[in-house]
């Protein structure tokens, strides 16, 4: 009785052994590669799983997150001969864990090494100068061939990126010096043509005040002339009225002996004047008779006044 319980009791511990080696519990987002006898068999998604004993065997375990593998840096040569050092980063997922499994032996050294003879096989197709600027595109072309090449294993890649471009320390410095050349180049340029606006614009301000300050004198001028104008029309119309309304007054009564009056106190005045000057002039005889004056300027008058009307 004893020693069946202890074989009971062997045979019960060894069928909890097997079944914990044969009961698999696989993770989201992974999957195991089953093989029976050797031979491929199935391939296990998330979820519980019971296998066959002694014959079934998980012999791969992928993940099928996307997976960030990061590519040494190496030395690659430009167009222009020049070596730069370049590292990047690679991101990829498995698509098919069989051909992952057995397409090839180990997916991300193959990945890896290809990634990197791409790399210096596009970075030799350019400049160094475009090196920098040609990021995007020497992306594009690695993600393109590696996609390619990693399709009959069973992977996606799905981009990779360029972290460090790193010149030699002597490219650097005659860089550095191309590139301040070419700061104070393109300085230099634009205080001359700011130089040159400043002179085309101070010209232009020139020129448009001579322009307005001759048009400041003609308009000037041609005010002053219609001014006198004015003034000569004024003073010939205000001499006529004052001509004929003298003329009107020597008709009425009395106008000669107001004329008469008139004349001898301008004599009278002008007489005077000549006296306080200390010119010497030569006069007439009869210069201060006073009524031959007077009668003298007074027949003038008479011979030009016209006849009056009968």
């Amino acid at each position: 009785m004893t020693e069946g319980l202890i074989v009971a009791l062997v045979l019960f511990v060894l069928v909890v052994i097997v079944i914990a080696k044969t009961a698999v519990v696989v993770p989201q987002q992974s999957a195991y590669v089953v093989e029976r006898l050797g031979k491929y068999r199935t391939t296990l998604g998330a979820g519980f799983y019971v296998l066959l004993p002694f014959f079934d065997r998980i012999r791969y375990r992928h993940s099928l997150k996307e997976m960030a593998v990061d590519i040494p840096e190496q030395v690659c040569i430009t167009r222009d001969n020049v070596q730069v050092h370049v590292d990047g980063v690679l991101y990829l997922k498995v698509m098919n864990p069989q051909r992952a499994s057995y397409g090839v032996a180990d997916y991300l050294f193959a990945i890896s090494q290809l990634a990197q003879t791409t790399l210096r096989s596009e970075v030799g197709k350019i400049d160094l100068d475009r090196t920098f600027e040609e990021r995007t595109h020497i992306n594009t072309q690695v993600v393109n061939e590696l996609d390619k090449a990693s399709e009959p294993w069973g992977i996606k890649v799905l981009r990779y990126e360029i972290k460090n471009i790193s010149p030699p320390r002597d490219v650097l410095a005659a860089m550095e010096k191309q590139m301040r050349a070419e700061r104070e180049k393109r300085a230099t340029i634009l205080t001359s043509e700011g130089e040159r606006d400043a002179a085309i614009n101070a010209a232009e301000g020139q020129k448009q005040q001579v322009i307005k300050a001759s048009e400041a004198r003609k308009q000037q001028q041609i005010n002053e002339a219609e001014g006198a104008a004015a003034a000569i029309l004024a003073l010939a119309n205000a001499t006529a009225v004052g001509i004929r309304r003298v003329a009107e007054s020597i008709q009425l009564p009395g106008g000669p002996e107001a004329v008469q009056l008139r004349v001898a106190e301008e004599y009278i005045e002008k007489f005077g004047e000549l006296a306080k000057s200390t010119n010497s002039m030569i006069l007439p005889a009869n210069v201060a008779d006073i009524g031959a004056m007077i009668a003298t300027a007074m027949s003038v008058i008479n011979h030009q006044r016209p006849p009056a009307s009968q």
